[in-house]
């Protein structure tokens, strides 16, 4: 039985990054005898294990052939002949293909210490076509070490157009797209993402709203990289994308991508604030009318949230002052009308008359 490190740990040790999880491929043994050394079985495809101590993933050397449609198309083969070798020819990315012994030696039968040199994404096999979910993980990880100076090889970026092509991005769920989309904008330059897989031809297949929403506001993707820079919520960097978008493109971009509800809310809240009056010229009834149509009254960190996208993208220079007027109009409530009798329909005809007086007394 040997034990290696393998994939995400060794690319970021060698890129000098902060190692967040890692995990090891075992050979030559196999999953009863796995289970009497202590490790508890997990894997619902293929032998994984979490060790008894460490809890880290254990799992056992496999190959894997493409059966079926879609990511989930394949048989795994897992047994005690499977090669270390072997077992990372199956992966998608050089860098990802690289594993280190026990006494520290790395083994890189696939040149991924080359491509990290050469600053590349390049894939290892041809069987890298065989997974749609290759594209996306590839886009993610241009977008992630973009920074770096990394970009996807030629030829690499030619087997992503031919999986695009091929409909297998078809079998994707939308639930298993989320999770590389979110991923892609904690990265530094989010953009990347969009744009790599805009050049394959992946984000008409999977949400023809956004390709047109880039080929008609490009700059959305420049303000996505300037939250990403500002370290604004994932939620606000998401809104962002339909910069200068019609109201619509929310839900025609909810209905093509599993938005969460937090996300749909801040994307809605930014197509309808970003036109509004009050960003430009602030009068205490232009202020009223957008802290209504965004309902701030009962969600005030939401209007928070896209008053900074406003300011981010410079549609306002009013963001601070339009946060104040907010907190001051909210301080007259609703309960302090009741408690002095006043009911009903008048509770909010007053409610609206004492706040108008209150900012106006302000201004």
């Amino acid at each position: 039985m040997e034990v290696y490190l393998v994939g995400g740990a060794v690319r970021d040790e060698l890129l000098c990054l902060p190692v967040k999880d890692r995990d090891w491929v075992v050979v030559g043994t196999t999953p009863k005898y796995m289970e009497k050394q202590g490790f508890r079985p997990i894997g619902k495809y293929f032998p994984v294990f979490l060790h008894p101590k460490t809890h880290e993933e254990y799992a056992l050397a496999r190959t894997e052939r493409k059966q079926g449609r879609g990511y989930k198309g394949f048989t795994v083969i897992a047994s005690p002949d499977v090669t270390l070798e072997e077992d990372l020819l199956r992966r998608d990315l050089t860098i990802n293909a690289m594993a280190k012994d026990a006494a520290g030696n790395i083994i890189d039968p696939y040149k991924g210490q080359q491509d990290i040199n050469n600053k590349l994404l390049r894939a290892v096999s041809d069987a890298f076509s065989e997974d749609p979910l290759r594209v996306l993980r590839t886009a993610r990880f241009a977008a992630r070490f973009a920074h770096l100076g990394f970009s996807v090889e030629a030829n690499t970026l030619a087997k992503m157009q031919q999986l695009t092509r091929s409909g297998e991005l078809e079998f994707l769920t939308g639930e298993r797209v989320w999770i590389d989309v979110e991923k892609a904008l904690t990265s530094q330059t989010p953009s990347v993402f969009f744009n790599v897989l805009s050049r394959v031809g992946a984000v008409e297949k999977l949400w023809p709203p956004l390709a047109q929403q880039l080929h008609e506001n490009a700059v959305c993707l420049v303000w996505l990289d300037a939250a990403a820079v500002q370290a604004l919520s994932l939620p606000q960097r998401l809104a962002l994308i339909g910069w200068g978008a019609a109201p619509e493109f929310a839900e025609q971009l909810a209905a093509c991508l599993m938005l969460p509800k937090d996300y749909q809310k801040h994307l809605k809240a930014l197509l309808l604030l970003q036109n509004q009056p009050a960003l430009k010229e602030l009068t205490v009834a232009a202020a009223m009318d957008v802290f209504d149509r965004l309902d701030a009254w009962r969600q005030p960190e939401l209007f928070n949230a896209t008053v900074e996208l406003m300011q981010l993208t410079q549609a306002t220079c009013h963001a601070k002052k339009l946060k104040a007027m907010l907190q001051q109009a909210r301080s007259i409530s609703a309960e302090a009308l009741v408690k002095i009798g006043i009911k009903g329909p008048e509770v909010g005809i007053k409610l609206r008359e004492l706040r108008l007086k209150e900012l106006a007394k302000a201004k």
